[in-house]
């Protein structure tokens, strides 16, 4: 549940545990929930939520174990030393097994347990990353972080979202959930949301469900998510991998060797297939990347992981594998994009001084400061909406005018919170002149009001020059 800030000596009195205090969230009993309204410090509240491990079945050993390496170009590039970290959020690492008893660059976030029966699946998703002994991860010199969000033996939202603040106050770096429920989750998007915000990327396989009807899997689905579907050995999606519009792009998921712990597998190792595996090449991947190029932000390396692999399936973008399967040598080449600002921006209540973040973000327009350009981009699937506040000088004007851009533009009045519903005014010009509003303030105080750009009917992704100036009536 959220609450307001400064409730804390309530919430402990009521019985509630702390999940992370940069997000105002704590976990309480449901018995509590009437006197915490009354006391009016609840914000909202969920129930507690399973999620699910996105492994498959057991699989049969393949004559060439590591073939997965070769099919993502991980044989045929040099990785760096440790640089950029990964953290997975799953069950708890075996800190025992050969791959990792000695393994540098290693920290457990949290105590880890790994005697469920479903303890497994963390070692194996840690072993695809940074394996060295008995196997050989994508990117074997990574700084791996493990948080252990299964402590009774199956992963909750609550101790998801532990996990992905636990890994944001590490710094900017992959963050892999490998995991998933058919429920949107708003304390878990709330998480990802403030992940992202402080610039870590965060990677979520897609799922498990291509022959149960792909039904939308979170955080797969949520925008700003790294949503990565599996293929197989023949280079074509896998049939268990889930499809939608959020997938992003593919990595190998069938017949991988991954490390167990040896009190579920004498061998210390198995054969297993899932799109958990898929999420972690691309995380380690993202990793390496991000290591070589630490120029690159988090909405930056976003794109060239995406637009830099390589076309399968159907031509183009397709649900199945999206922009295609991941290829290192290429993220390694690819040109880097223009930064897009203040992300995440998808709505009011993410910029908001009394929104979501504390603080909020600043107004593009101020009092003293009347005029702004700059660069950004909406991305129908991955970046929905951008919203800017803007201050509007008491009986003045604001005008705020896009180019270079195919995008719809709004303004809406300050403390609106139904992005569509509440506009203070649209005024668009068609054509070749850029697409504009304006809106006026006739009272004697300057107010703040909030911008929308997305792209318009007909576009899924555009680049986009966005112009605000406000000025007082002489």
């Amino acid at each position: 549940m959220e609450v307001r800030p400064s409730a804390a000596p309530l919430m402990r009195a009521a019985g509630a545990a702390e999940l992370a205090p940069e997000l105002r969230l704590w976990r309480v009993r449901v018995a509590a929930l009437p006197g915490l309204r009354r006391a009016g410090i609840l914000v909202r509240a969920e129930h507690e939520r399973l999620l699910l491990r996105t492994t498959s079945v057991l699989d049969t050993p393949t004559a060439d174990s590591e073939w997965w390496r070769t099919a993502i170009g991980a044989d045929v590039a040099t990785p760096p030393g440790p640089g950029k970290p990964v953290t997975i959020v799953d069950s708890g690492l075996d800190i025992t097994h050969e791959e990792f008893a000695s393994r540098p660059n290693t920290t457990l976030l949290n105590d880890q347990t790994t005697f469920f029966e479903e303890d497994d699946h963390g070692t194996e998703v840690a072993s695809v990353i940074g394996a060295t002994v008995g196997m050989m991860g994508v990117y074997p010199q990574a700084v791996l972080r493990s948080y252990d969000a299964s402590p009774f033996g199956f992963i909750t939202a609550g101790d998801a979202v532990r996990g992905i603040v636990a890994a944001t106050r590490g710094g900017p770096g992959a963050i892999n959930l490998s995991f998933g429920g058919e429920e949107d989750d708003p304390l878990v998007h709330l998480a990802v949301l403030y992940a992202f915000k402080h610039g870590s990327l965060v990677v979520a396989s897609s799922g498990n469900d291509g022959l149960a009807g792909n039904p939308l899997s979170y955080p797969a689905s949520y925008p700003h998510v790294l949503t990565i579907g599996a293929t197989d050995q023949n280079g074509i999606v896998a049939v268990f991998s889930s499809q939608s519009n959020s997938v992003d792009l593919s990595a190998p998921g069938r017949h991988i060797r991954v490390a167990e712990p040896v009190a579920d597998d004498p061998s210390g190792y198995i054969f297993a297939s899932g799109t958990s595996f898929s999420a972690p090449m691309v995380s380690a991947a993202a990793a390496w990347v991000w290591t070589v190029r630490p120029e690159l932000n988090n909405t930056q390396l976003f794109d060239v992981m995406r637009f830099s692999a390589h076309d399968i399936d159907a031509p183009g973008y397709d649900r199945a594998t999206g922009f295609g399967l991941l290829s290192i040598p290429s993220a390694l080449a690819f040109a880097a994009p223009a930064r897009d600002p203040l992300e995440p921006n998808d709505d009011i209540e993410q910029i908001s001084p009394s929104g979501i973040f504390d603080g909020g973000e600043p107004a593009l327009t101020t009092a003293t400061k009347r005029n702004v350009t700059l660069i950004a981009r909406v991305d129908r699937r991955e970046d929905p909406h951008d919203v800017y506040r803007a201050f509007v000088p008491a009986r003045g004007s604001l005008v705020a005018r896009t180019t270079d851009g195919a995008v719809d533009l709004r303004i809406f009045r300050a403390g609106a919170r139904d992005i569509g519903a509440k506009a203070a005014v649209v005024s668009r010009k068609s054509g070749l002149t850029p697409d504009s509003a304006t809106v006026r303030n006739t009272g004697k105080r300057g107010v703040y009001v909030y911008i929308e750009v997305r792209p318009d009917a007909a576009t899924l992704r555009t680049s986009y020059t966005l112009r605000v100036t406000a000025s007082a009536r002489r």
